[in-house]
């Protein structure tokens, strides 16, 4: 594995035991800084201990999600969670006040180190002591919902399946089938629906206390800060939601209402959207069973792409940092988790031979470069993570450069065809759901006093405004709850706009690459190896795009997309007749 010698914190270190962390934050914090070089060196320090004692809270968590129904592991990750994660954080606030407060610091020079300072004074901004005890009950909350989630099985047809593997039946031709598979999935949430929604009232309500201990008028004021959103606010994000509304769902509804016409059925219902419009067998990229051909079919896509790709993934396969399969006490989702002294990425994902596990794949795989290419330059941890917004781009980014390279998974040039359009429709989808989502949160967040009648209410509007002209009829539970899908709302308040602005951001850089492929991986790559370095209008401009989400970028994004899908539709129908 790719270790770094330590120098500050000792070989036989465990970061379970707080009597063996606390002295080394405590030598941190008194220690006499009497020149740059000293400031330096404290800061590299610094930034060994959170690598060693980071890595160890990230594989109790990684842990965790593999077997969330493993005791022993629970309680592992659980103590981290109440005994050494919240008694760091009050020592992380006290060191970053020696930094900015260091009359050494602004001699410092370079980029690197303003941002460094920029991110810190938000971090004390917006720290209480008060909020890590909140932190931690909202940290259980997350882990009651993942169990939850990961004990969710169905029953269906002489099996028993995980959520995730029963997406396969709703791609099925037949439609009882895909309605059956359907509805058992939406009534198997539903039957939890009290929890989910008990969950998420705590954690608004515990979001609201560290919102208002901290001297903010709401969450979202608490959150914009704390997530260091410098460059946009509320106001970007309601101008995106407009744009999506003007030029974004008129495209989705075209497209349903042709899916419509092409099944030959008098309304689209919600299990009607995963199928093949021409009904046509499924997309089977892979048999879910044999998870190295998926893995060694993965690592041609970046091999076609560039070599070095290929070379780079190998570290995750090598190092046994793949946990790919779909399975009983397995939290649902997918992501990509840093391991900041091995300096290595890991990638979880729930495979279920679909299409959707190609695009996870590559996605997360453009997370686990990028925390590569900025690992290998950047020494500080604390400057290893460009802003959220940038990191999508590297992966929704990188499902887009390999979309000519999907025939490595669909040998038969139809089946090909369809990946590229299933994909580039779900760029377009995807910028709709976001806009429902970072919506309803902006309402929730601001209205903490609602009831859940009120927000049930709230999110038809939104699912009216954005949503897919689809027929709810007789399942309208299920449209008012699909939100309790949607983890990132209880793991991730506010972290969801990213994907919007990521992703247009993403069909720029495809375009970018259909004129001139080498030097966008060119810019692509060196952009990822700046981590945090740079501001994020900078690390899109170093991509060679624009950061940018009015309807100024994105209506002649959607033309692109459309033009190019009714291309491949053109083709599809030609090669057809």
């Amino acid at each position: 594995m790719n270790t770094v010698s330590r120098k500050f914190v000792p070989a036989k270190f465990d970061s379970s035991d707080w009597t063996q962390i606390e002295p080394l934050f405590t030598e941190l914090s008194n220690r006499q800084l009497k020149s740059v070089a000293d400031l330096e060196k404290w800061l590299a320090d610094y930034s060994e201990l959170v690598c060693v004692t980071d890595e160890y809270g990230s594989r109790r968590y990684i842990d965790k999600t593999c077997h969330t129904d493993d005791a022993e592991v629970e309680k592992a990750f659980m103590h981290w969670v109440e005994n050494i994660e919240p008694k760091m954080k009050p020592l992380y606030f006290a060191l970053q006040k020696k930094f900015v407060s260091s009359p050494f610091r602004e001699s410092l020079k370079g980029d690197r180190y303003e941002m460094l300072t920029r991110s810190w004074l938000a971090d004390i901004e917006v720290f209480r002591a008060e909020n890590v005890a909140l932190e931690t009950e909202s940290t259980k909350l997350i882990n009651d919902y993942d169990k939850i989630n990961g004990a969710l099985l169905i029953d269906f047809r002489g099996e028993t399946y995980t959520l995730q593997q029963m997406q396969r039946f709703v791609e099925e031709p037949d439609r009882q089938t895909r309605e059956e598979a359907w509805t058992l999935i939406a009534n198997k949430r539903l039957n939890h629906r009290e929890d989910f929604d008990r969950l998420y009232d705590g954690l608004i309500g515990i979001r609201a206390k560290i919102a208002k201990n901290a001297g903010f008028k709401d969450y979202r004021d608490y959150s914009n800060r704390q997530r260091k959103r410098f460059d946009y606010g509320p106001e970007q994000c309601n101008q995106f939601a407009d744009a999506v509304e003007k030029s974004v769902v008129p495209f989705i509804r075209k497209m349903n209402e042709k899916r419509r016409e092409l099944l030959k059925v008098d309304k689209l219902r919600p299990w009607d959207m995963n199928v093949d419009p021409l009904n046509r067998t499924p997309l089977r990229p892979f048999d879910p069973k044999d998870i190295n051909g998926f893995v060694a079919k993965t690592r041609e896509t970046f091999d076609r792409l560039s070599p070095q790709l290929a070379k780079d993934f190998d570290n995750l396969s090598n190092n046994h940092n793949l946990d790919l399969d779909s399975r009983k006490g397995k939290a649902p989702g997918g992501y990509q988790s840093s391991l900041h002294e091995s300096k290595q990425p890991f990638i979880f994902m729930n495979a279920a031979g679909v299409h959707r596990d190609v695009e996870t794949m590559l996605h997360e795989g453009g997370h686990a470069f990028h925390y590569l290419w900025t690992a290998e330059v950047e020494p500080l941890v604390f400057l290893r993570h460009a802003p959220i917004e940038f990191c999508e781009v590297a992966s929704m980014g990188m499902e887009l450069l390999t979309l000519e390279h999907y025939d490595v998974f669909y040998k038969d040039p139809s089946h090909f065809r369809r990946a590229k359009i299933q994909q580039l429709e779900g760029n377009v989808r995807v910028l709709a759901w976001v806009a429902t989502i970072d919506q309803f949160q902006h309402w929730v967040y601001t209205h903490p006093n609602h009831t859940r009648d009120e927000r049930t209410k709230h999110w038809r509007s939104l699912v009216e405004r954005f949503g897919d002209n689809l027929d709810w009829t007789g399942h309208e539970a299920a449209r008012d709850a699909m939100w309790h899908r949607q983890l990132h709302l209880y793991h991730e308040p506010f972290y969801y706009i990213e994907y919007a602005i990521a992703q247009l951001g993403a069909l720029q850089l495809w375009l970018r690459s259909r004129q001139d492929l080498k030097a966008t991986m060119s810019s692509y790559r060196h952009a990822l190896t700046l981590g945090g370095t740079r501001t994020l209008p900078e690390l899109f401009k170093q991509c060679g795009i624009v950061f940018e989400f009015s309807n100024k970028t994105i209506e002649p994004l959607i033309k692109s997309v459309a033009d190019e899908i009714q291309s491949l539709d053109a083709e599809d129908e030609s090669k057809a007749a």
